[in-house]
């Protein structure tokens, strides 16, 4: 049966004992589909490759009769040009929202590839800001300019935005190589602008880590106050101390042994200890409890955090840092185990070493120390020549002065 698709005519239509197709006479394969239950439909009938395929185009009177006879047109260019409308419709269902593609990130990257603590980052990035923002979109449906507008509203939290921004792009990334975005796809995190972030230079000078020492000797909790003296004689993360286990650690031989779960760069790092780092941790393993964490904590785990302590510790010393408007982060005890060390005179590569840089730029933010230390070096050799030159004049004055008495007294 066919009959020219206008609005009147699907409105005549009538339910029959079993479904019918009425095609249009202009259009070929555009039709109006009727189902026993009253349910009218327009449909597109179109063959790709020798294989008859069906295409719905929508309900009536959810769309008219002049938007089906448009989309009909629209679906025969795309069919024209080698596209099956179909198979493009099954494919778009089948790409997933932000919010669904966030978890087999988490699954099939982050949680296998990570840290604990990248993974912990990722998801709270994705719970607080990805997925509220975003979720909602299909994967290939988010643009730059949802990116940009991101960007726009975390002025005010730049680095937390760079962080988010790089999460991102390595989440589309994925989404392209795990095969649920085309090949003309183009990642929308991609030439988004980074915020500029400053380096935090904050470390404690000596006269303040003596007040911190003395603070920490006075703290209730002496297994927060061993994670707070680990961090500042070794330099190490944060999650480096509080996730280490008493097998990580020959102290005969003086090594901690950092197994690349727990390193930022993955890889197994070998820390030579200090004397004093040594005498630590022994008098802790002579106290310890029995669990294979330094530092434990609940559910058979391990300590997640010093917030508390540290804020509270960090009051009472008055710390404020070389730099009082940052206030001192428990990473900056980090720093000040660096900052010391090269103040002395340790080269940048063995601090970096140490504290296990695997790029030097990344220790440069110490070279004004280094600087420092070399000028110490030299001012004590403009001492020695400051001495030398301040004998050889007052020789010379002796000398003119023997001079002089001798000829007065040939006189």
């Amino acid at each position: 049966m066919k009959k020219m698709i206008t609005e009147k005519m699907v409105k005549s239509v009538k339910p029959a004992a079993a479904t019918y197709i009425v095609y249009d006479t202009q259009i070929r394969g555009f039709g109006v589909r009727v189902t026993p239950t009253g349910t009218v439909s327009f449909v597109l009938n179109y063959s790709v490759r020798g294989r008859e395929r069906r295409l719905t185009l929508g309900r009536y009177p959810e769309i008219s009769a002049a938007m089906a006879r448009q989309e009909a047109l629209d679906r025969r260019r795309e069919i024209y040009d080698g596209h099956d409308p179909l198979a493009d419709r099954n494919r778009a269902r089948a790409v997933p929202t932000v919010a669904q593609f966030s978890e087999e990130y988490l699954q099939r990257h982050a949680e296998p590839e990570k840290r604990p603590i990248s993974v912990r980052d990722d998801r709270r990035r994705l719970e607080a800001t990805i997925v509220p923002r975003l979720g909602k979109l299909a994967v290939d449906a988010v643009t730059r300019s949802d990116v940009e507008a991101l960007r726009r509203d975390m002025a005010s939290r730049p680095v937390e935005f760079n962080r988010v921004r790089a999460l991102l792009h390595t989440m589309f990334e994925l989404a392209a190589r795990w095969g649920y975005v085309g090949n003309g796809f183009s990642n929308p995190a991609h030439g988004v602008r980074k915020y500029r972030e400053e380096e935090r230079k904050q470390w404690v000078p000596e006269v303040e880590l003596d007040r911190l020492l003395q603070v920490l000797d006075s703290q209730p909790d002496q297994e927060a106050a061993d994670a707070v003296r680990l961090l500042l004689l070794t330099g190490s993360r944060k999650n480096e101390v509080l996730g280490a286990t008493w097998e990580q650690f020959d102290l005969d031989r003086g090594v901690w042994t950092k197994p690349s779960h727990s390193t930022k760069q993955n890889k197994t790092e070998e820390v030579p200890l200090s004397e004093a780092a040594r005498d630590l941790l022994t008098s802790m393993a002579s106290r310890s409890s029995p669990s294979r964490y330094l530092f434990p904590g609940r559910n058979g785990s391990h300590r997640k955090d010093l917030k508390r302590f540290w804020a509270k510790v960090s009051k009472e010393a008055h710390l404020q840092g070389v730099h009082p408007e940052e206030g001192v982060h428990t990473h900056d005890l980090r720093h000040t185990f660096a900052s010391h060390l090269v103040s002395a005179g340790v080269s940048l590569a063995k601090v970096g070493a140490l504290i296990g840089h695997t790029q030097t730029r990344t220790t440069q933010r110490y070279a004004h120390l280094a600087d420092q230390a070399l000028r110490n070096v030299t001012n004590q050799f403009g001492a020695i020549c400051r001495s030398s030159s301040d004998r050889a004049r007052a020789g010379t004055a002796y000398s003119i002065t023997m001079v002089k008495s001798i000829r007065a007294g040939k006189k």
